[in-house]
């Protein structure tokens, strides 16, 4: 990333929503199309959190070499194109493994917890009267229990309290690598902070601070071999992150239980509305002056509204266990419409930034 330019502060704002809106029109498919409640944390993440890197990468040096392009100079086109692929690939990053990770963690433990009380309500129809009768013995038993340990309890608090004050006080430096410990080793904390969100964190620093950017970036640059192995890496992620999409998609042809109205109302979302509501944004904050009158940068902001979901989705959905193999059959087909829909889009959209 070349530095960030200031015209780019409202792809952030841009970005925030598509999600924000996405997250309504799948909360309005959950209301009208009553899927299953496993299913319905994916469902706002699928139509919330669109494939922000990868495929606008792809579609920057075709559009640029393009002799009919509005964009320009090809070679100032590919650098200027790239720098904002690269911007919205680690925002729409933070994005889904902050907004998206959550709202499907509080789904699937909500269907958990209903799932558990419903097991154990028929449960206990089931086992009647032997289970009030065991339960009042056992109960008794139990209070009989507590009332003999009462005096135990005491004995030991006031034993732990005069061996406290003999001890010596843990050192603070002791008590913050505790702490530190304690929140480090939290799955929630862990997945906030993927790869991919720290991958993006360091990008950002990299390209604000103009010390590190002057010793990373450039042929002339002392440490220019961190570019270059950083550079080759994303080359081959690119590649890579296909043959798992085409991984997990092959999943989606074993069928599942998504219902069928769920993903045309999936597929209306991310491949009608969305874009339709992204050109009234986009165009009434140029008309605003919140975006400047640079076609290229006007198309990728357009763009991020007409984006298959992000694949990110199917990570998260493995890692909380909830619709996986309905995840695989909406990847499956918005994925398959992906190449009719962008491309429609794309042609429109350069023909109204032109």
């Amino acid at each position: 990333m070349q530095g960030i330019k200031p015209i780019m502060w409202f792809m952030p704002v841009n970005i925030l929503v598509t999600f924000l809106l996405g997250s309504v029109l799948g909360w309005i498919i959950i209301k009208i199309t009553r899927p299953p409640k496993n299913i319905e944390g994916l469902i706002v993440g699928v139509c919330s959190a669109g494939n922000l890197g990868n495929l606008p990468i792809i579609i920057i040096p075709a559009i640029c070499k393009d002799k009919g392009s509005p964009f320009g100079d090809p070679d100032v086109c590919y650098q200027d194109g790239i720098s904002y692929a690269s911007l919205s690939m680690a925002l729409g990053a933070i994005f889904i493994w902050t907004y998206v990770y959550n709202i499907m963690r509080i789904s699937s433990s909500k269907v958990y917890i209903e799932g558990n009380k419903s097991s154990d309500t028929i449960t206990l129809e089931a086992s009647g009267d032997d289970v009030s009768e065991s339960f009042i013995e056992e109960g008794s038993e139990t209070i009989t229990q507590v009332k003999g340990n009462v005096d135990d309890d005491a004995y030991i608090l006031l034993l732990s309290k005069n061996q406290s004050e003999q001890k010596v006080k843990v050192p603070m430096l002791h008590k913050m690598k505790h702490q530190c410990g304690m929140v480090l080793s939290n799955p929630n904390f862990r997945g906030i902070f993927s790869p991919a969100t720290l991958g993006a964190i360091v990008g950002f620093i990299i390209g604000v601070v103009p010390q590190l950017r002057s010793l990373m970036i450039g042929s002339n640059a002392p440490l220019h071999v961190i570019e270059d192995s950083t550079s080759m890496l994303g080359d081959a992620a690119i590649p890579t992150i296909t043959l798992i999409m085409g991984a997990n998609l092959l999943k989606g042809l074993k069928g599942a239980s998504t219902p069928f109205w769920t993903i045309i109302g999936i597929i209306g979302v991310r491949y009608i509305l969305l874009p339709i509501f992204g050109i009234l944004i986009v165009k009434g904050a140029t008309q605003l002056g919140l975006v400047p009158v640079d076609p290229l940068y006007q198309f990728i902001l357009l763009l991020q509204y007409a984006l298959p979901p992000a694949m990110s989705i199917g990570t998260i959905a493995q890692l909380f266990g909830a619709g996986e193999s309905e995840c695989s059959v909406i990847m499956l087909w918005t994925y398959a419409l992906a190449s009719i829909a962008v491309t429609l889009w794309s042609t429109y959209f350069m023909w109204l930034v032109s």
